[in-house]
């Protein structure tokens, strides 16, 4: 399996605190079935700024560690961008990494609380750069639960959207485990990953997460968040699904 989305890199965010327990979540990950994951630190989130070049420095020094202790997971460069004014300005200095550094696909994150106005503009803009913006753990931002009407209109934009799998099977509580189903019933998400941060709380539940999927919604489903990450790692046009319109409550009846 394929994790898109994961903070395996130590001491850089809020992923793994040294290199010891960094090595223990690349074992977890192949006990989990995954072979390789894209390492995706945080950055320009008001906590953690983590540029192009340092993590690609930290993926060379990562893959050669594994290689050494024969650890069969390979990781590739990515970074988790929080939406900002000053987006493009950080592009243009070449601060901002794409997934596997290829300039297609990149992680952003919105602000948990809210959708920023500039939200539908940024995406828009960044496919005229060529780049598609996956939004990532949509299910945990309230205001997105609070109208999933929001997120249809980014998925129309052009952007796509990562589901976390603990959310899947509501290790974040059952409100947004209820919203993660929604989105998958309205063909509103195009991929599941980890967004694994250690061995305890927050690991590697991909496996777990692809069963609930295929237990609910069937194995084609599953099938298409399995292809979807092969693709991208890849370098290729992910699947789309046309989405389904939500039909808004009016006067608590539909």
């Amino acid at each position: 399996m394929i994790d898109i989305h994961c903070h395996i890199l130590p001491q850089i965010d809020d992923g793994p605190r040294n290199i010891n327990d960094c090595l223990g979540m690349a074992n977890a990950a192949v006990g989990n079935g995954i072979t390789d994951l894209f390492a995706t630190p945080h950055h320009l989130n008001g906590q953690y700024e983590n540029s192009k070049k340092k993590i690609l420095n930290r993926i060379l020094e990562i893959n050669k560690l594994l290689q050494k202790e024969n650890i069969p997971l390979t990781v590739y460069p990515g970074q988790e961008l929080r939406l900002h004014r000053e987006i493009f300005i950080s592009i243009e200095m070449d601060d901002v990494l794409t997934l596997g550094d290829k300039g297609q696909y990149l992680l952003l994150e919105l602000p948990s609380g809210e959708v920023p106005t500039y939200a539908r503009e940024v995406v828009y803009e960044l496919l005229l750069k060529g780049i598609t913006p996956i939004i990532v753990h949509p299910e945990r931002n309230r205001a997105l639960s609070a109208d999933i009407h929001l997120l249809f209109e980014l998925v129309q934009e052009g952007a796509l959207t990562q589901l976390t799998s603990g959310s899947i099977l509501g290790h974040y509580g059952k409100r947004i485990k209820s919203f993660s189903e929604k989105i998958i019933e309205h063909n509103l998400a195009h991929f599941i990953a980890s967004d694994a941060h250690n061995t305890d709380l927050r690991g590697f539940s991909l496996q777990e997460a692809y069963e609930r999927v295929t237990k609910k919604f069937g194995i084609n489903r599953t099938f298409y968040f399995n292809e979807n990450a092969e693709l991208l790692i890849n370098g290729q046009n992910i699947y789309r699904q046309e989405p389904v319109p939500v039909r808004k409550r009016i006067l608590g009846i539909f």
